[in-house]
């Protein structure tokens, strides 16, 4: 029997990674006044839905998913939550 999950997924460029995103970010934050900002770090948020037979699968899925497609495991760390739900969350049919 398969079991419903929704992952939140959040990729962040490795610390050793240069971010101009962020720099701009918090260059702009700066000028705005906010002084007390000292870093910035720009990443992206993803969540999916799918479906799988247990939590362990569901983990593995979403790490090959995650690895070949979400994050560049060469400059990219990527985490995400992941939650049984008892019908799928369908945002967009």
């Amino acid at each position: 029997m398969t079991q419903h999950y929704q992952a939140q997924i959040y990729v962040t460029l490795r610390p050793s990674v240069l971010d101009p995103a962020g720099t701009a970010v918090q260059a702009g934050l700066s000028h705005m006044g906010y002084d007390n900002v000292t870093s910035v770090r720009i990443g992206k948020y993803v969540e999916v839905t799918l479906t799988a037979p247990s939590e362990a699968d569901a983990r593995q899925q979403l790490d090959q998913i995650c690895d070949q497609l979400l994050a560049n495991p060469v400059i990219e760390n990527y985490r995400f939550d992941l939650t049984q739900v008892s019908t799928p969350m369908n945002t967009y049919s």
